[in-house]
């Protein structure tokens, strides 16, 4: 159980500042999916979860992050009189204290060598978890980002083009059936009353008392709204974080976001995710943001397979394959386990063993939207085929606008194509 520990406020610096305004600054560290970028201030530190590494981090984002002027005042003043350590200590307290990251310096001591002379492993080789809760905020924070830029935040659940008889009225009516909501619409069930017994009073007009019978019942319909079953299909293939740009970290942090939107916002749906390279493999949702880049080969096929099956086992309305991809089909899974590899053009034997697998797809009504991050002409080529076959969308986009695309289709569901 966990508990909180308070304790008396000694005006400090690390208690003053706003953990989560740093852990934003760090998210570029937390979230490394092994690409090297020159620009970044975390680059020489690998995305390793030693708590060096994190020490390091936490001292670049002390001196280069942006902070409120009194804690930049601050920060310069402890620089100059040699303090910095002792804050970063304080503030690596503080995070595991508010369950931001987990550590295992409790174990530092049983892995320093007890012969005289040695010189144990000490803190370098000790390791840091980011929480669930760390993950949680940053899926917070992207989202939040994503639907500020988008200009407003949808509320509610799925719209569809169906009615239903429900609480929240639309303005429309119709006659009771058996079976629905007698939520019921007095002024139209008068008024067919009234019509009926005008219609059989033999020219005498309507009389009291106003009998109304069952084929008079009238009820307010709302707008019919479903849950939807989505597995996100991430290539983590090597050629995300090749060609001097990273496009695996933007699609996590799309991926976080949108489970923070359907957990919050869409209780009643559900969102798996799946990873495929040269294989594939279903990973929790809590676990994205810790996942790195993988083999070089793209096994779509394999990923649509699974996806499907993961589908399958969903009793919802609405069913979705959201695939974030920027390679073609170059793998392919054979019958006795071995993997065929082919990364020049698109193979033959490929190509159709993948487009069968959308075709069964289609046949169990589950739709494929594809986010492709390359624009490729037999990459493009594919895409259009997969779209034409499942009826789905192909948006191509760049990392930069990823999150918008995707949550601008999650959230509107407008049938449209953008190019």
């Amino acid at each position: 159980m966990k508990r909180i520990r308070y304790t008396k406020y000694n005006g400090e610096l690390a208690g003053d500042m706003d953990l989560e305004d740093l852990m934003q600054q760090l998210s570029d560290y937390l979230l490394d999916s092994g690409f090297q970028d020159p620009l970044s201030r975390f680059q020489e530190l690998n995305g390793e979860h030693t708590l060096e590494n994190l020490r390091e981090a936490l001292r670049q984002a002390l001196e280069y992050g942006q902070f409120e002027q009194d804690i930049r005042d601050k920060l310069d003043q402890m620089a100059a009189d040699g303090e910095i350590e002792q804050l970063i200590d304080q503030l690596l307290d503080r995070m595991e204290q508010q369950d931001y990251i987990r550590t295992d310096r409790s174990d530092d001591s049983s892995r320093m060598s007890g012969s005289p002379g040695e010189v144990g492993e000490g803190e370098s080789s000790a390791r840091f978890e980011v929480t669930d809760k760390s993950l949680d905020f940053l899926g917070y924070k992207t989202l939040q980002d994503l639907l500020g830029s988008l200009g407003r935040a949808s509320q509610g659940r799925h719209d569809t083009s169906h009615q239903a008889t429900g609480v929240e009225t639309n303005g429309s009516t119709r006659p009771y059936e058996f079976g629905d909501t007698l939520n019921l619409d007095a002024n139209a069930t008068l008024a067919a009353a009234m019509a009926a017994q005008a219609a059989n009073s033999n020219g005498d007009g309507v009389t009291w008392p106003i009998e109304v019978d069952y084929p008079h019942l009238h009820v307010q319909q709302s707008d019919y709204q479903s849950s939807c079953a989505t597995v996100v299909m991430l290539d983590c293939s090597h050629s995300m974080i090749l060609y001097g740009e990273d496009r695996f970290t933007p699609a996590k942090r799309v991926a976080m976001a949108l489970s923070h939107l359907i957990r919050t916002q869409y209780p009643g749906d559900t969102l798996n995710v799946v990873l495929f390279h040269d294989s594939a493999e279903e990973v929790p949702v809590s676990q994205i943001a810790r996942v790195k880049v993988g083999p070089h080969y793209t096994n779509t096929r394999e990923g649509l397979r699974l996806a499907r099956s993961i589908l399958n086992r969903q009793r919802k309305e609405m069913r979705q394959i959201v695939m974030i991809t920027d390679g073609k089909p170059s793998a392919l899974t054979l019958p006795d386990g071995r993997i065929y590899k082919n990364a020049f053009g698109l193979d033959p034997l490929v190509l159709s063993e993948t487009l069968e697998e959308v075709a069964r797809c289609r046949r169990a009504g589950i739709l494929i939207n594809t986010f492709m991050l390359a624009s490729d002409p037999g990459l493009v080529q594919f895409v259009q085929r997969v779209s034409a076959m499942c009826k789905g969308k192909a948006y191509f986009t760049t990392p930069q606008t990823l999150g918008n695309y995707l949550m601008m289709d999650f959230l509107s569901r407008k049938m449209k194509t953008v190019h």
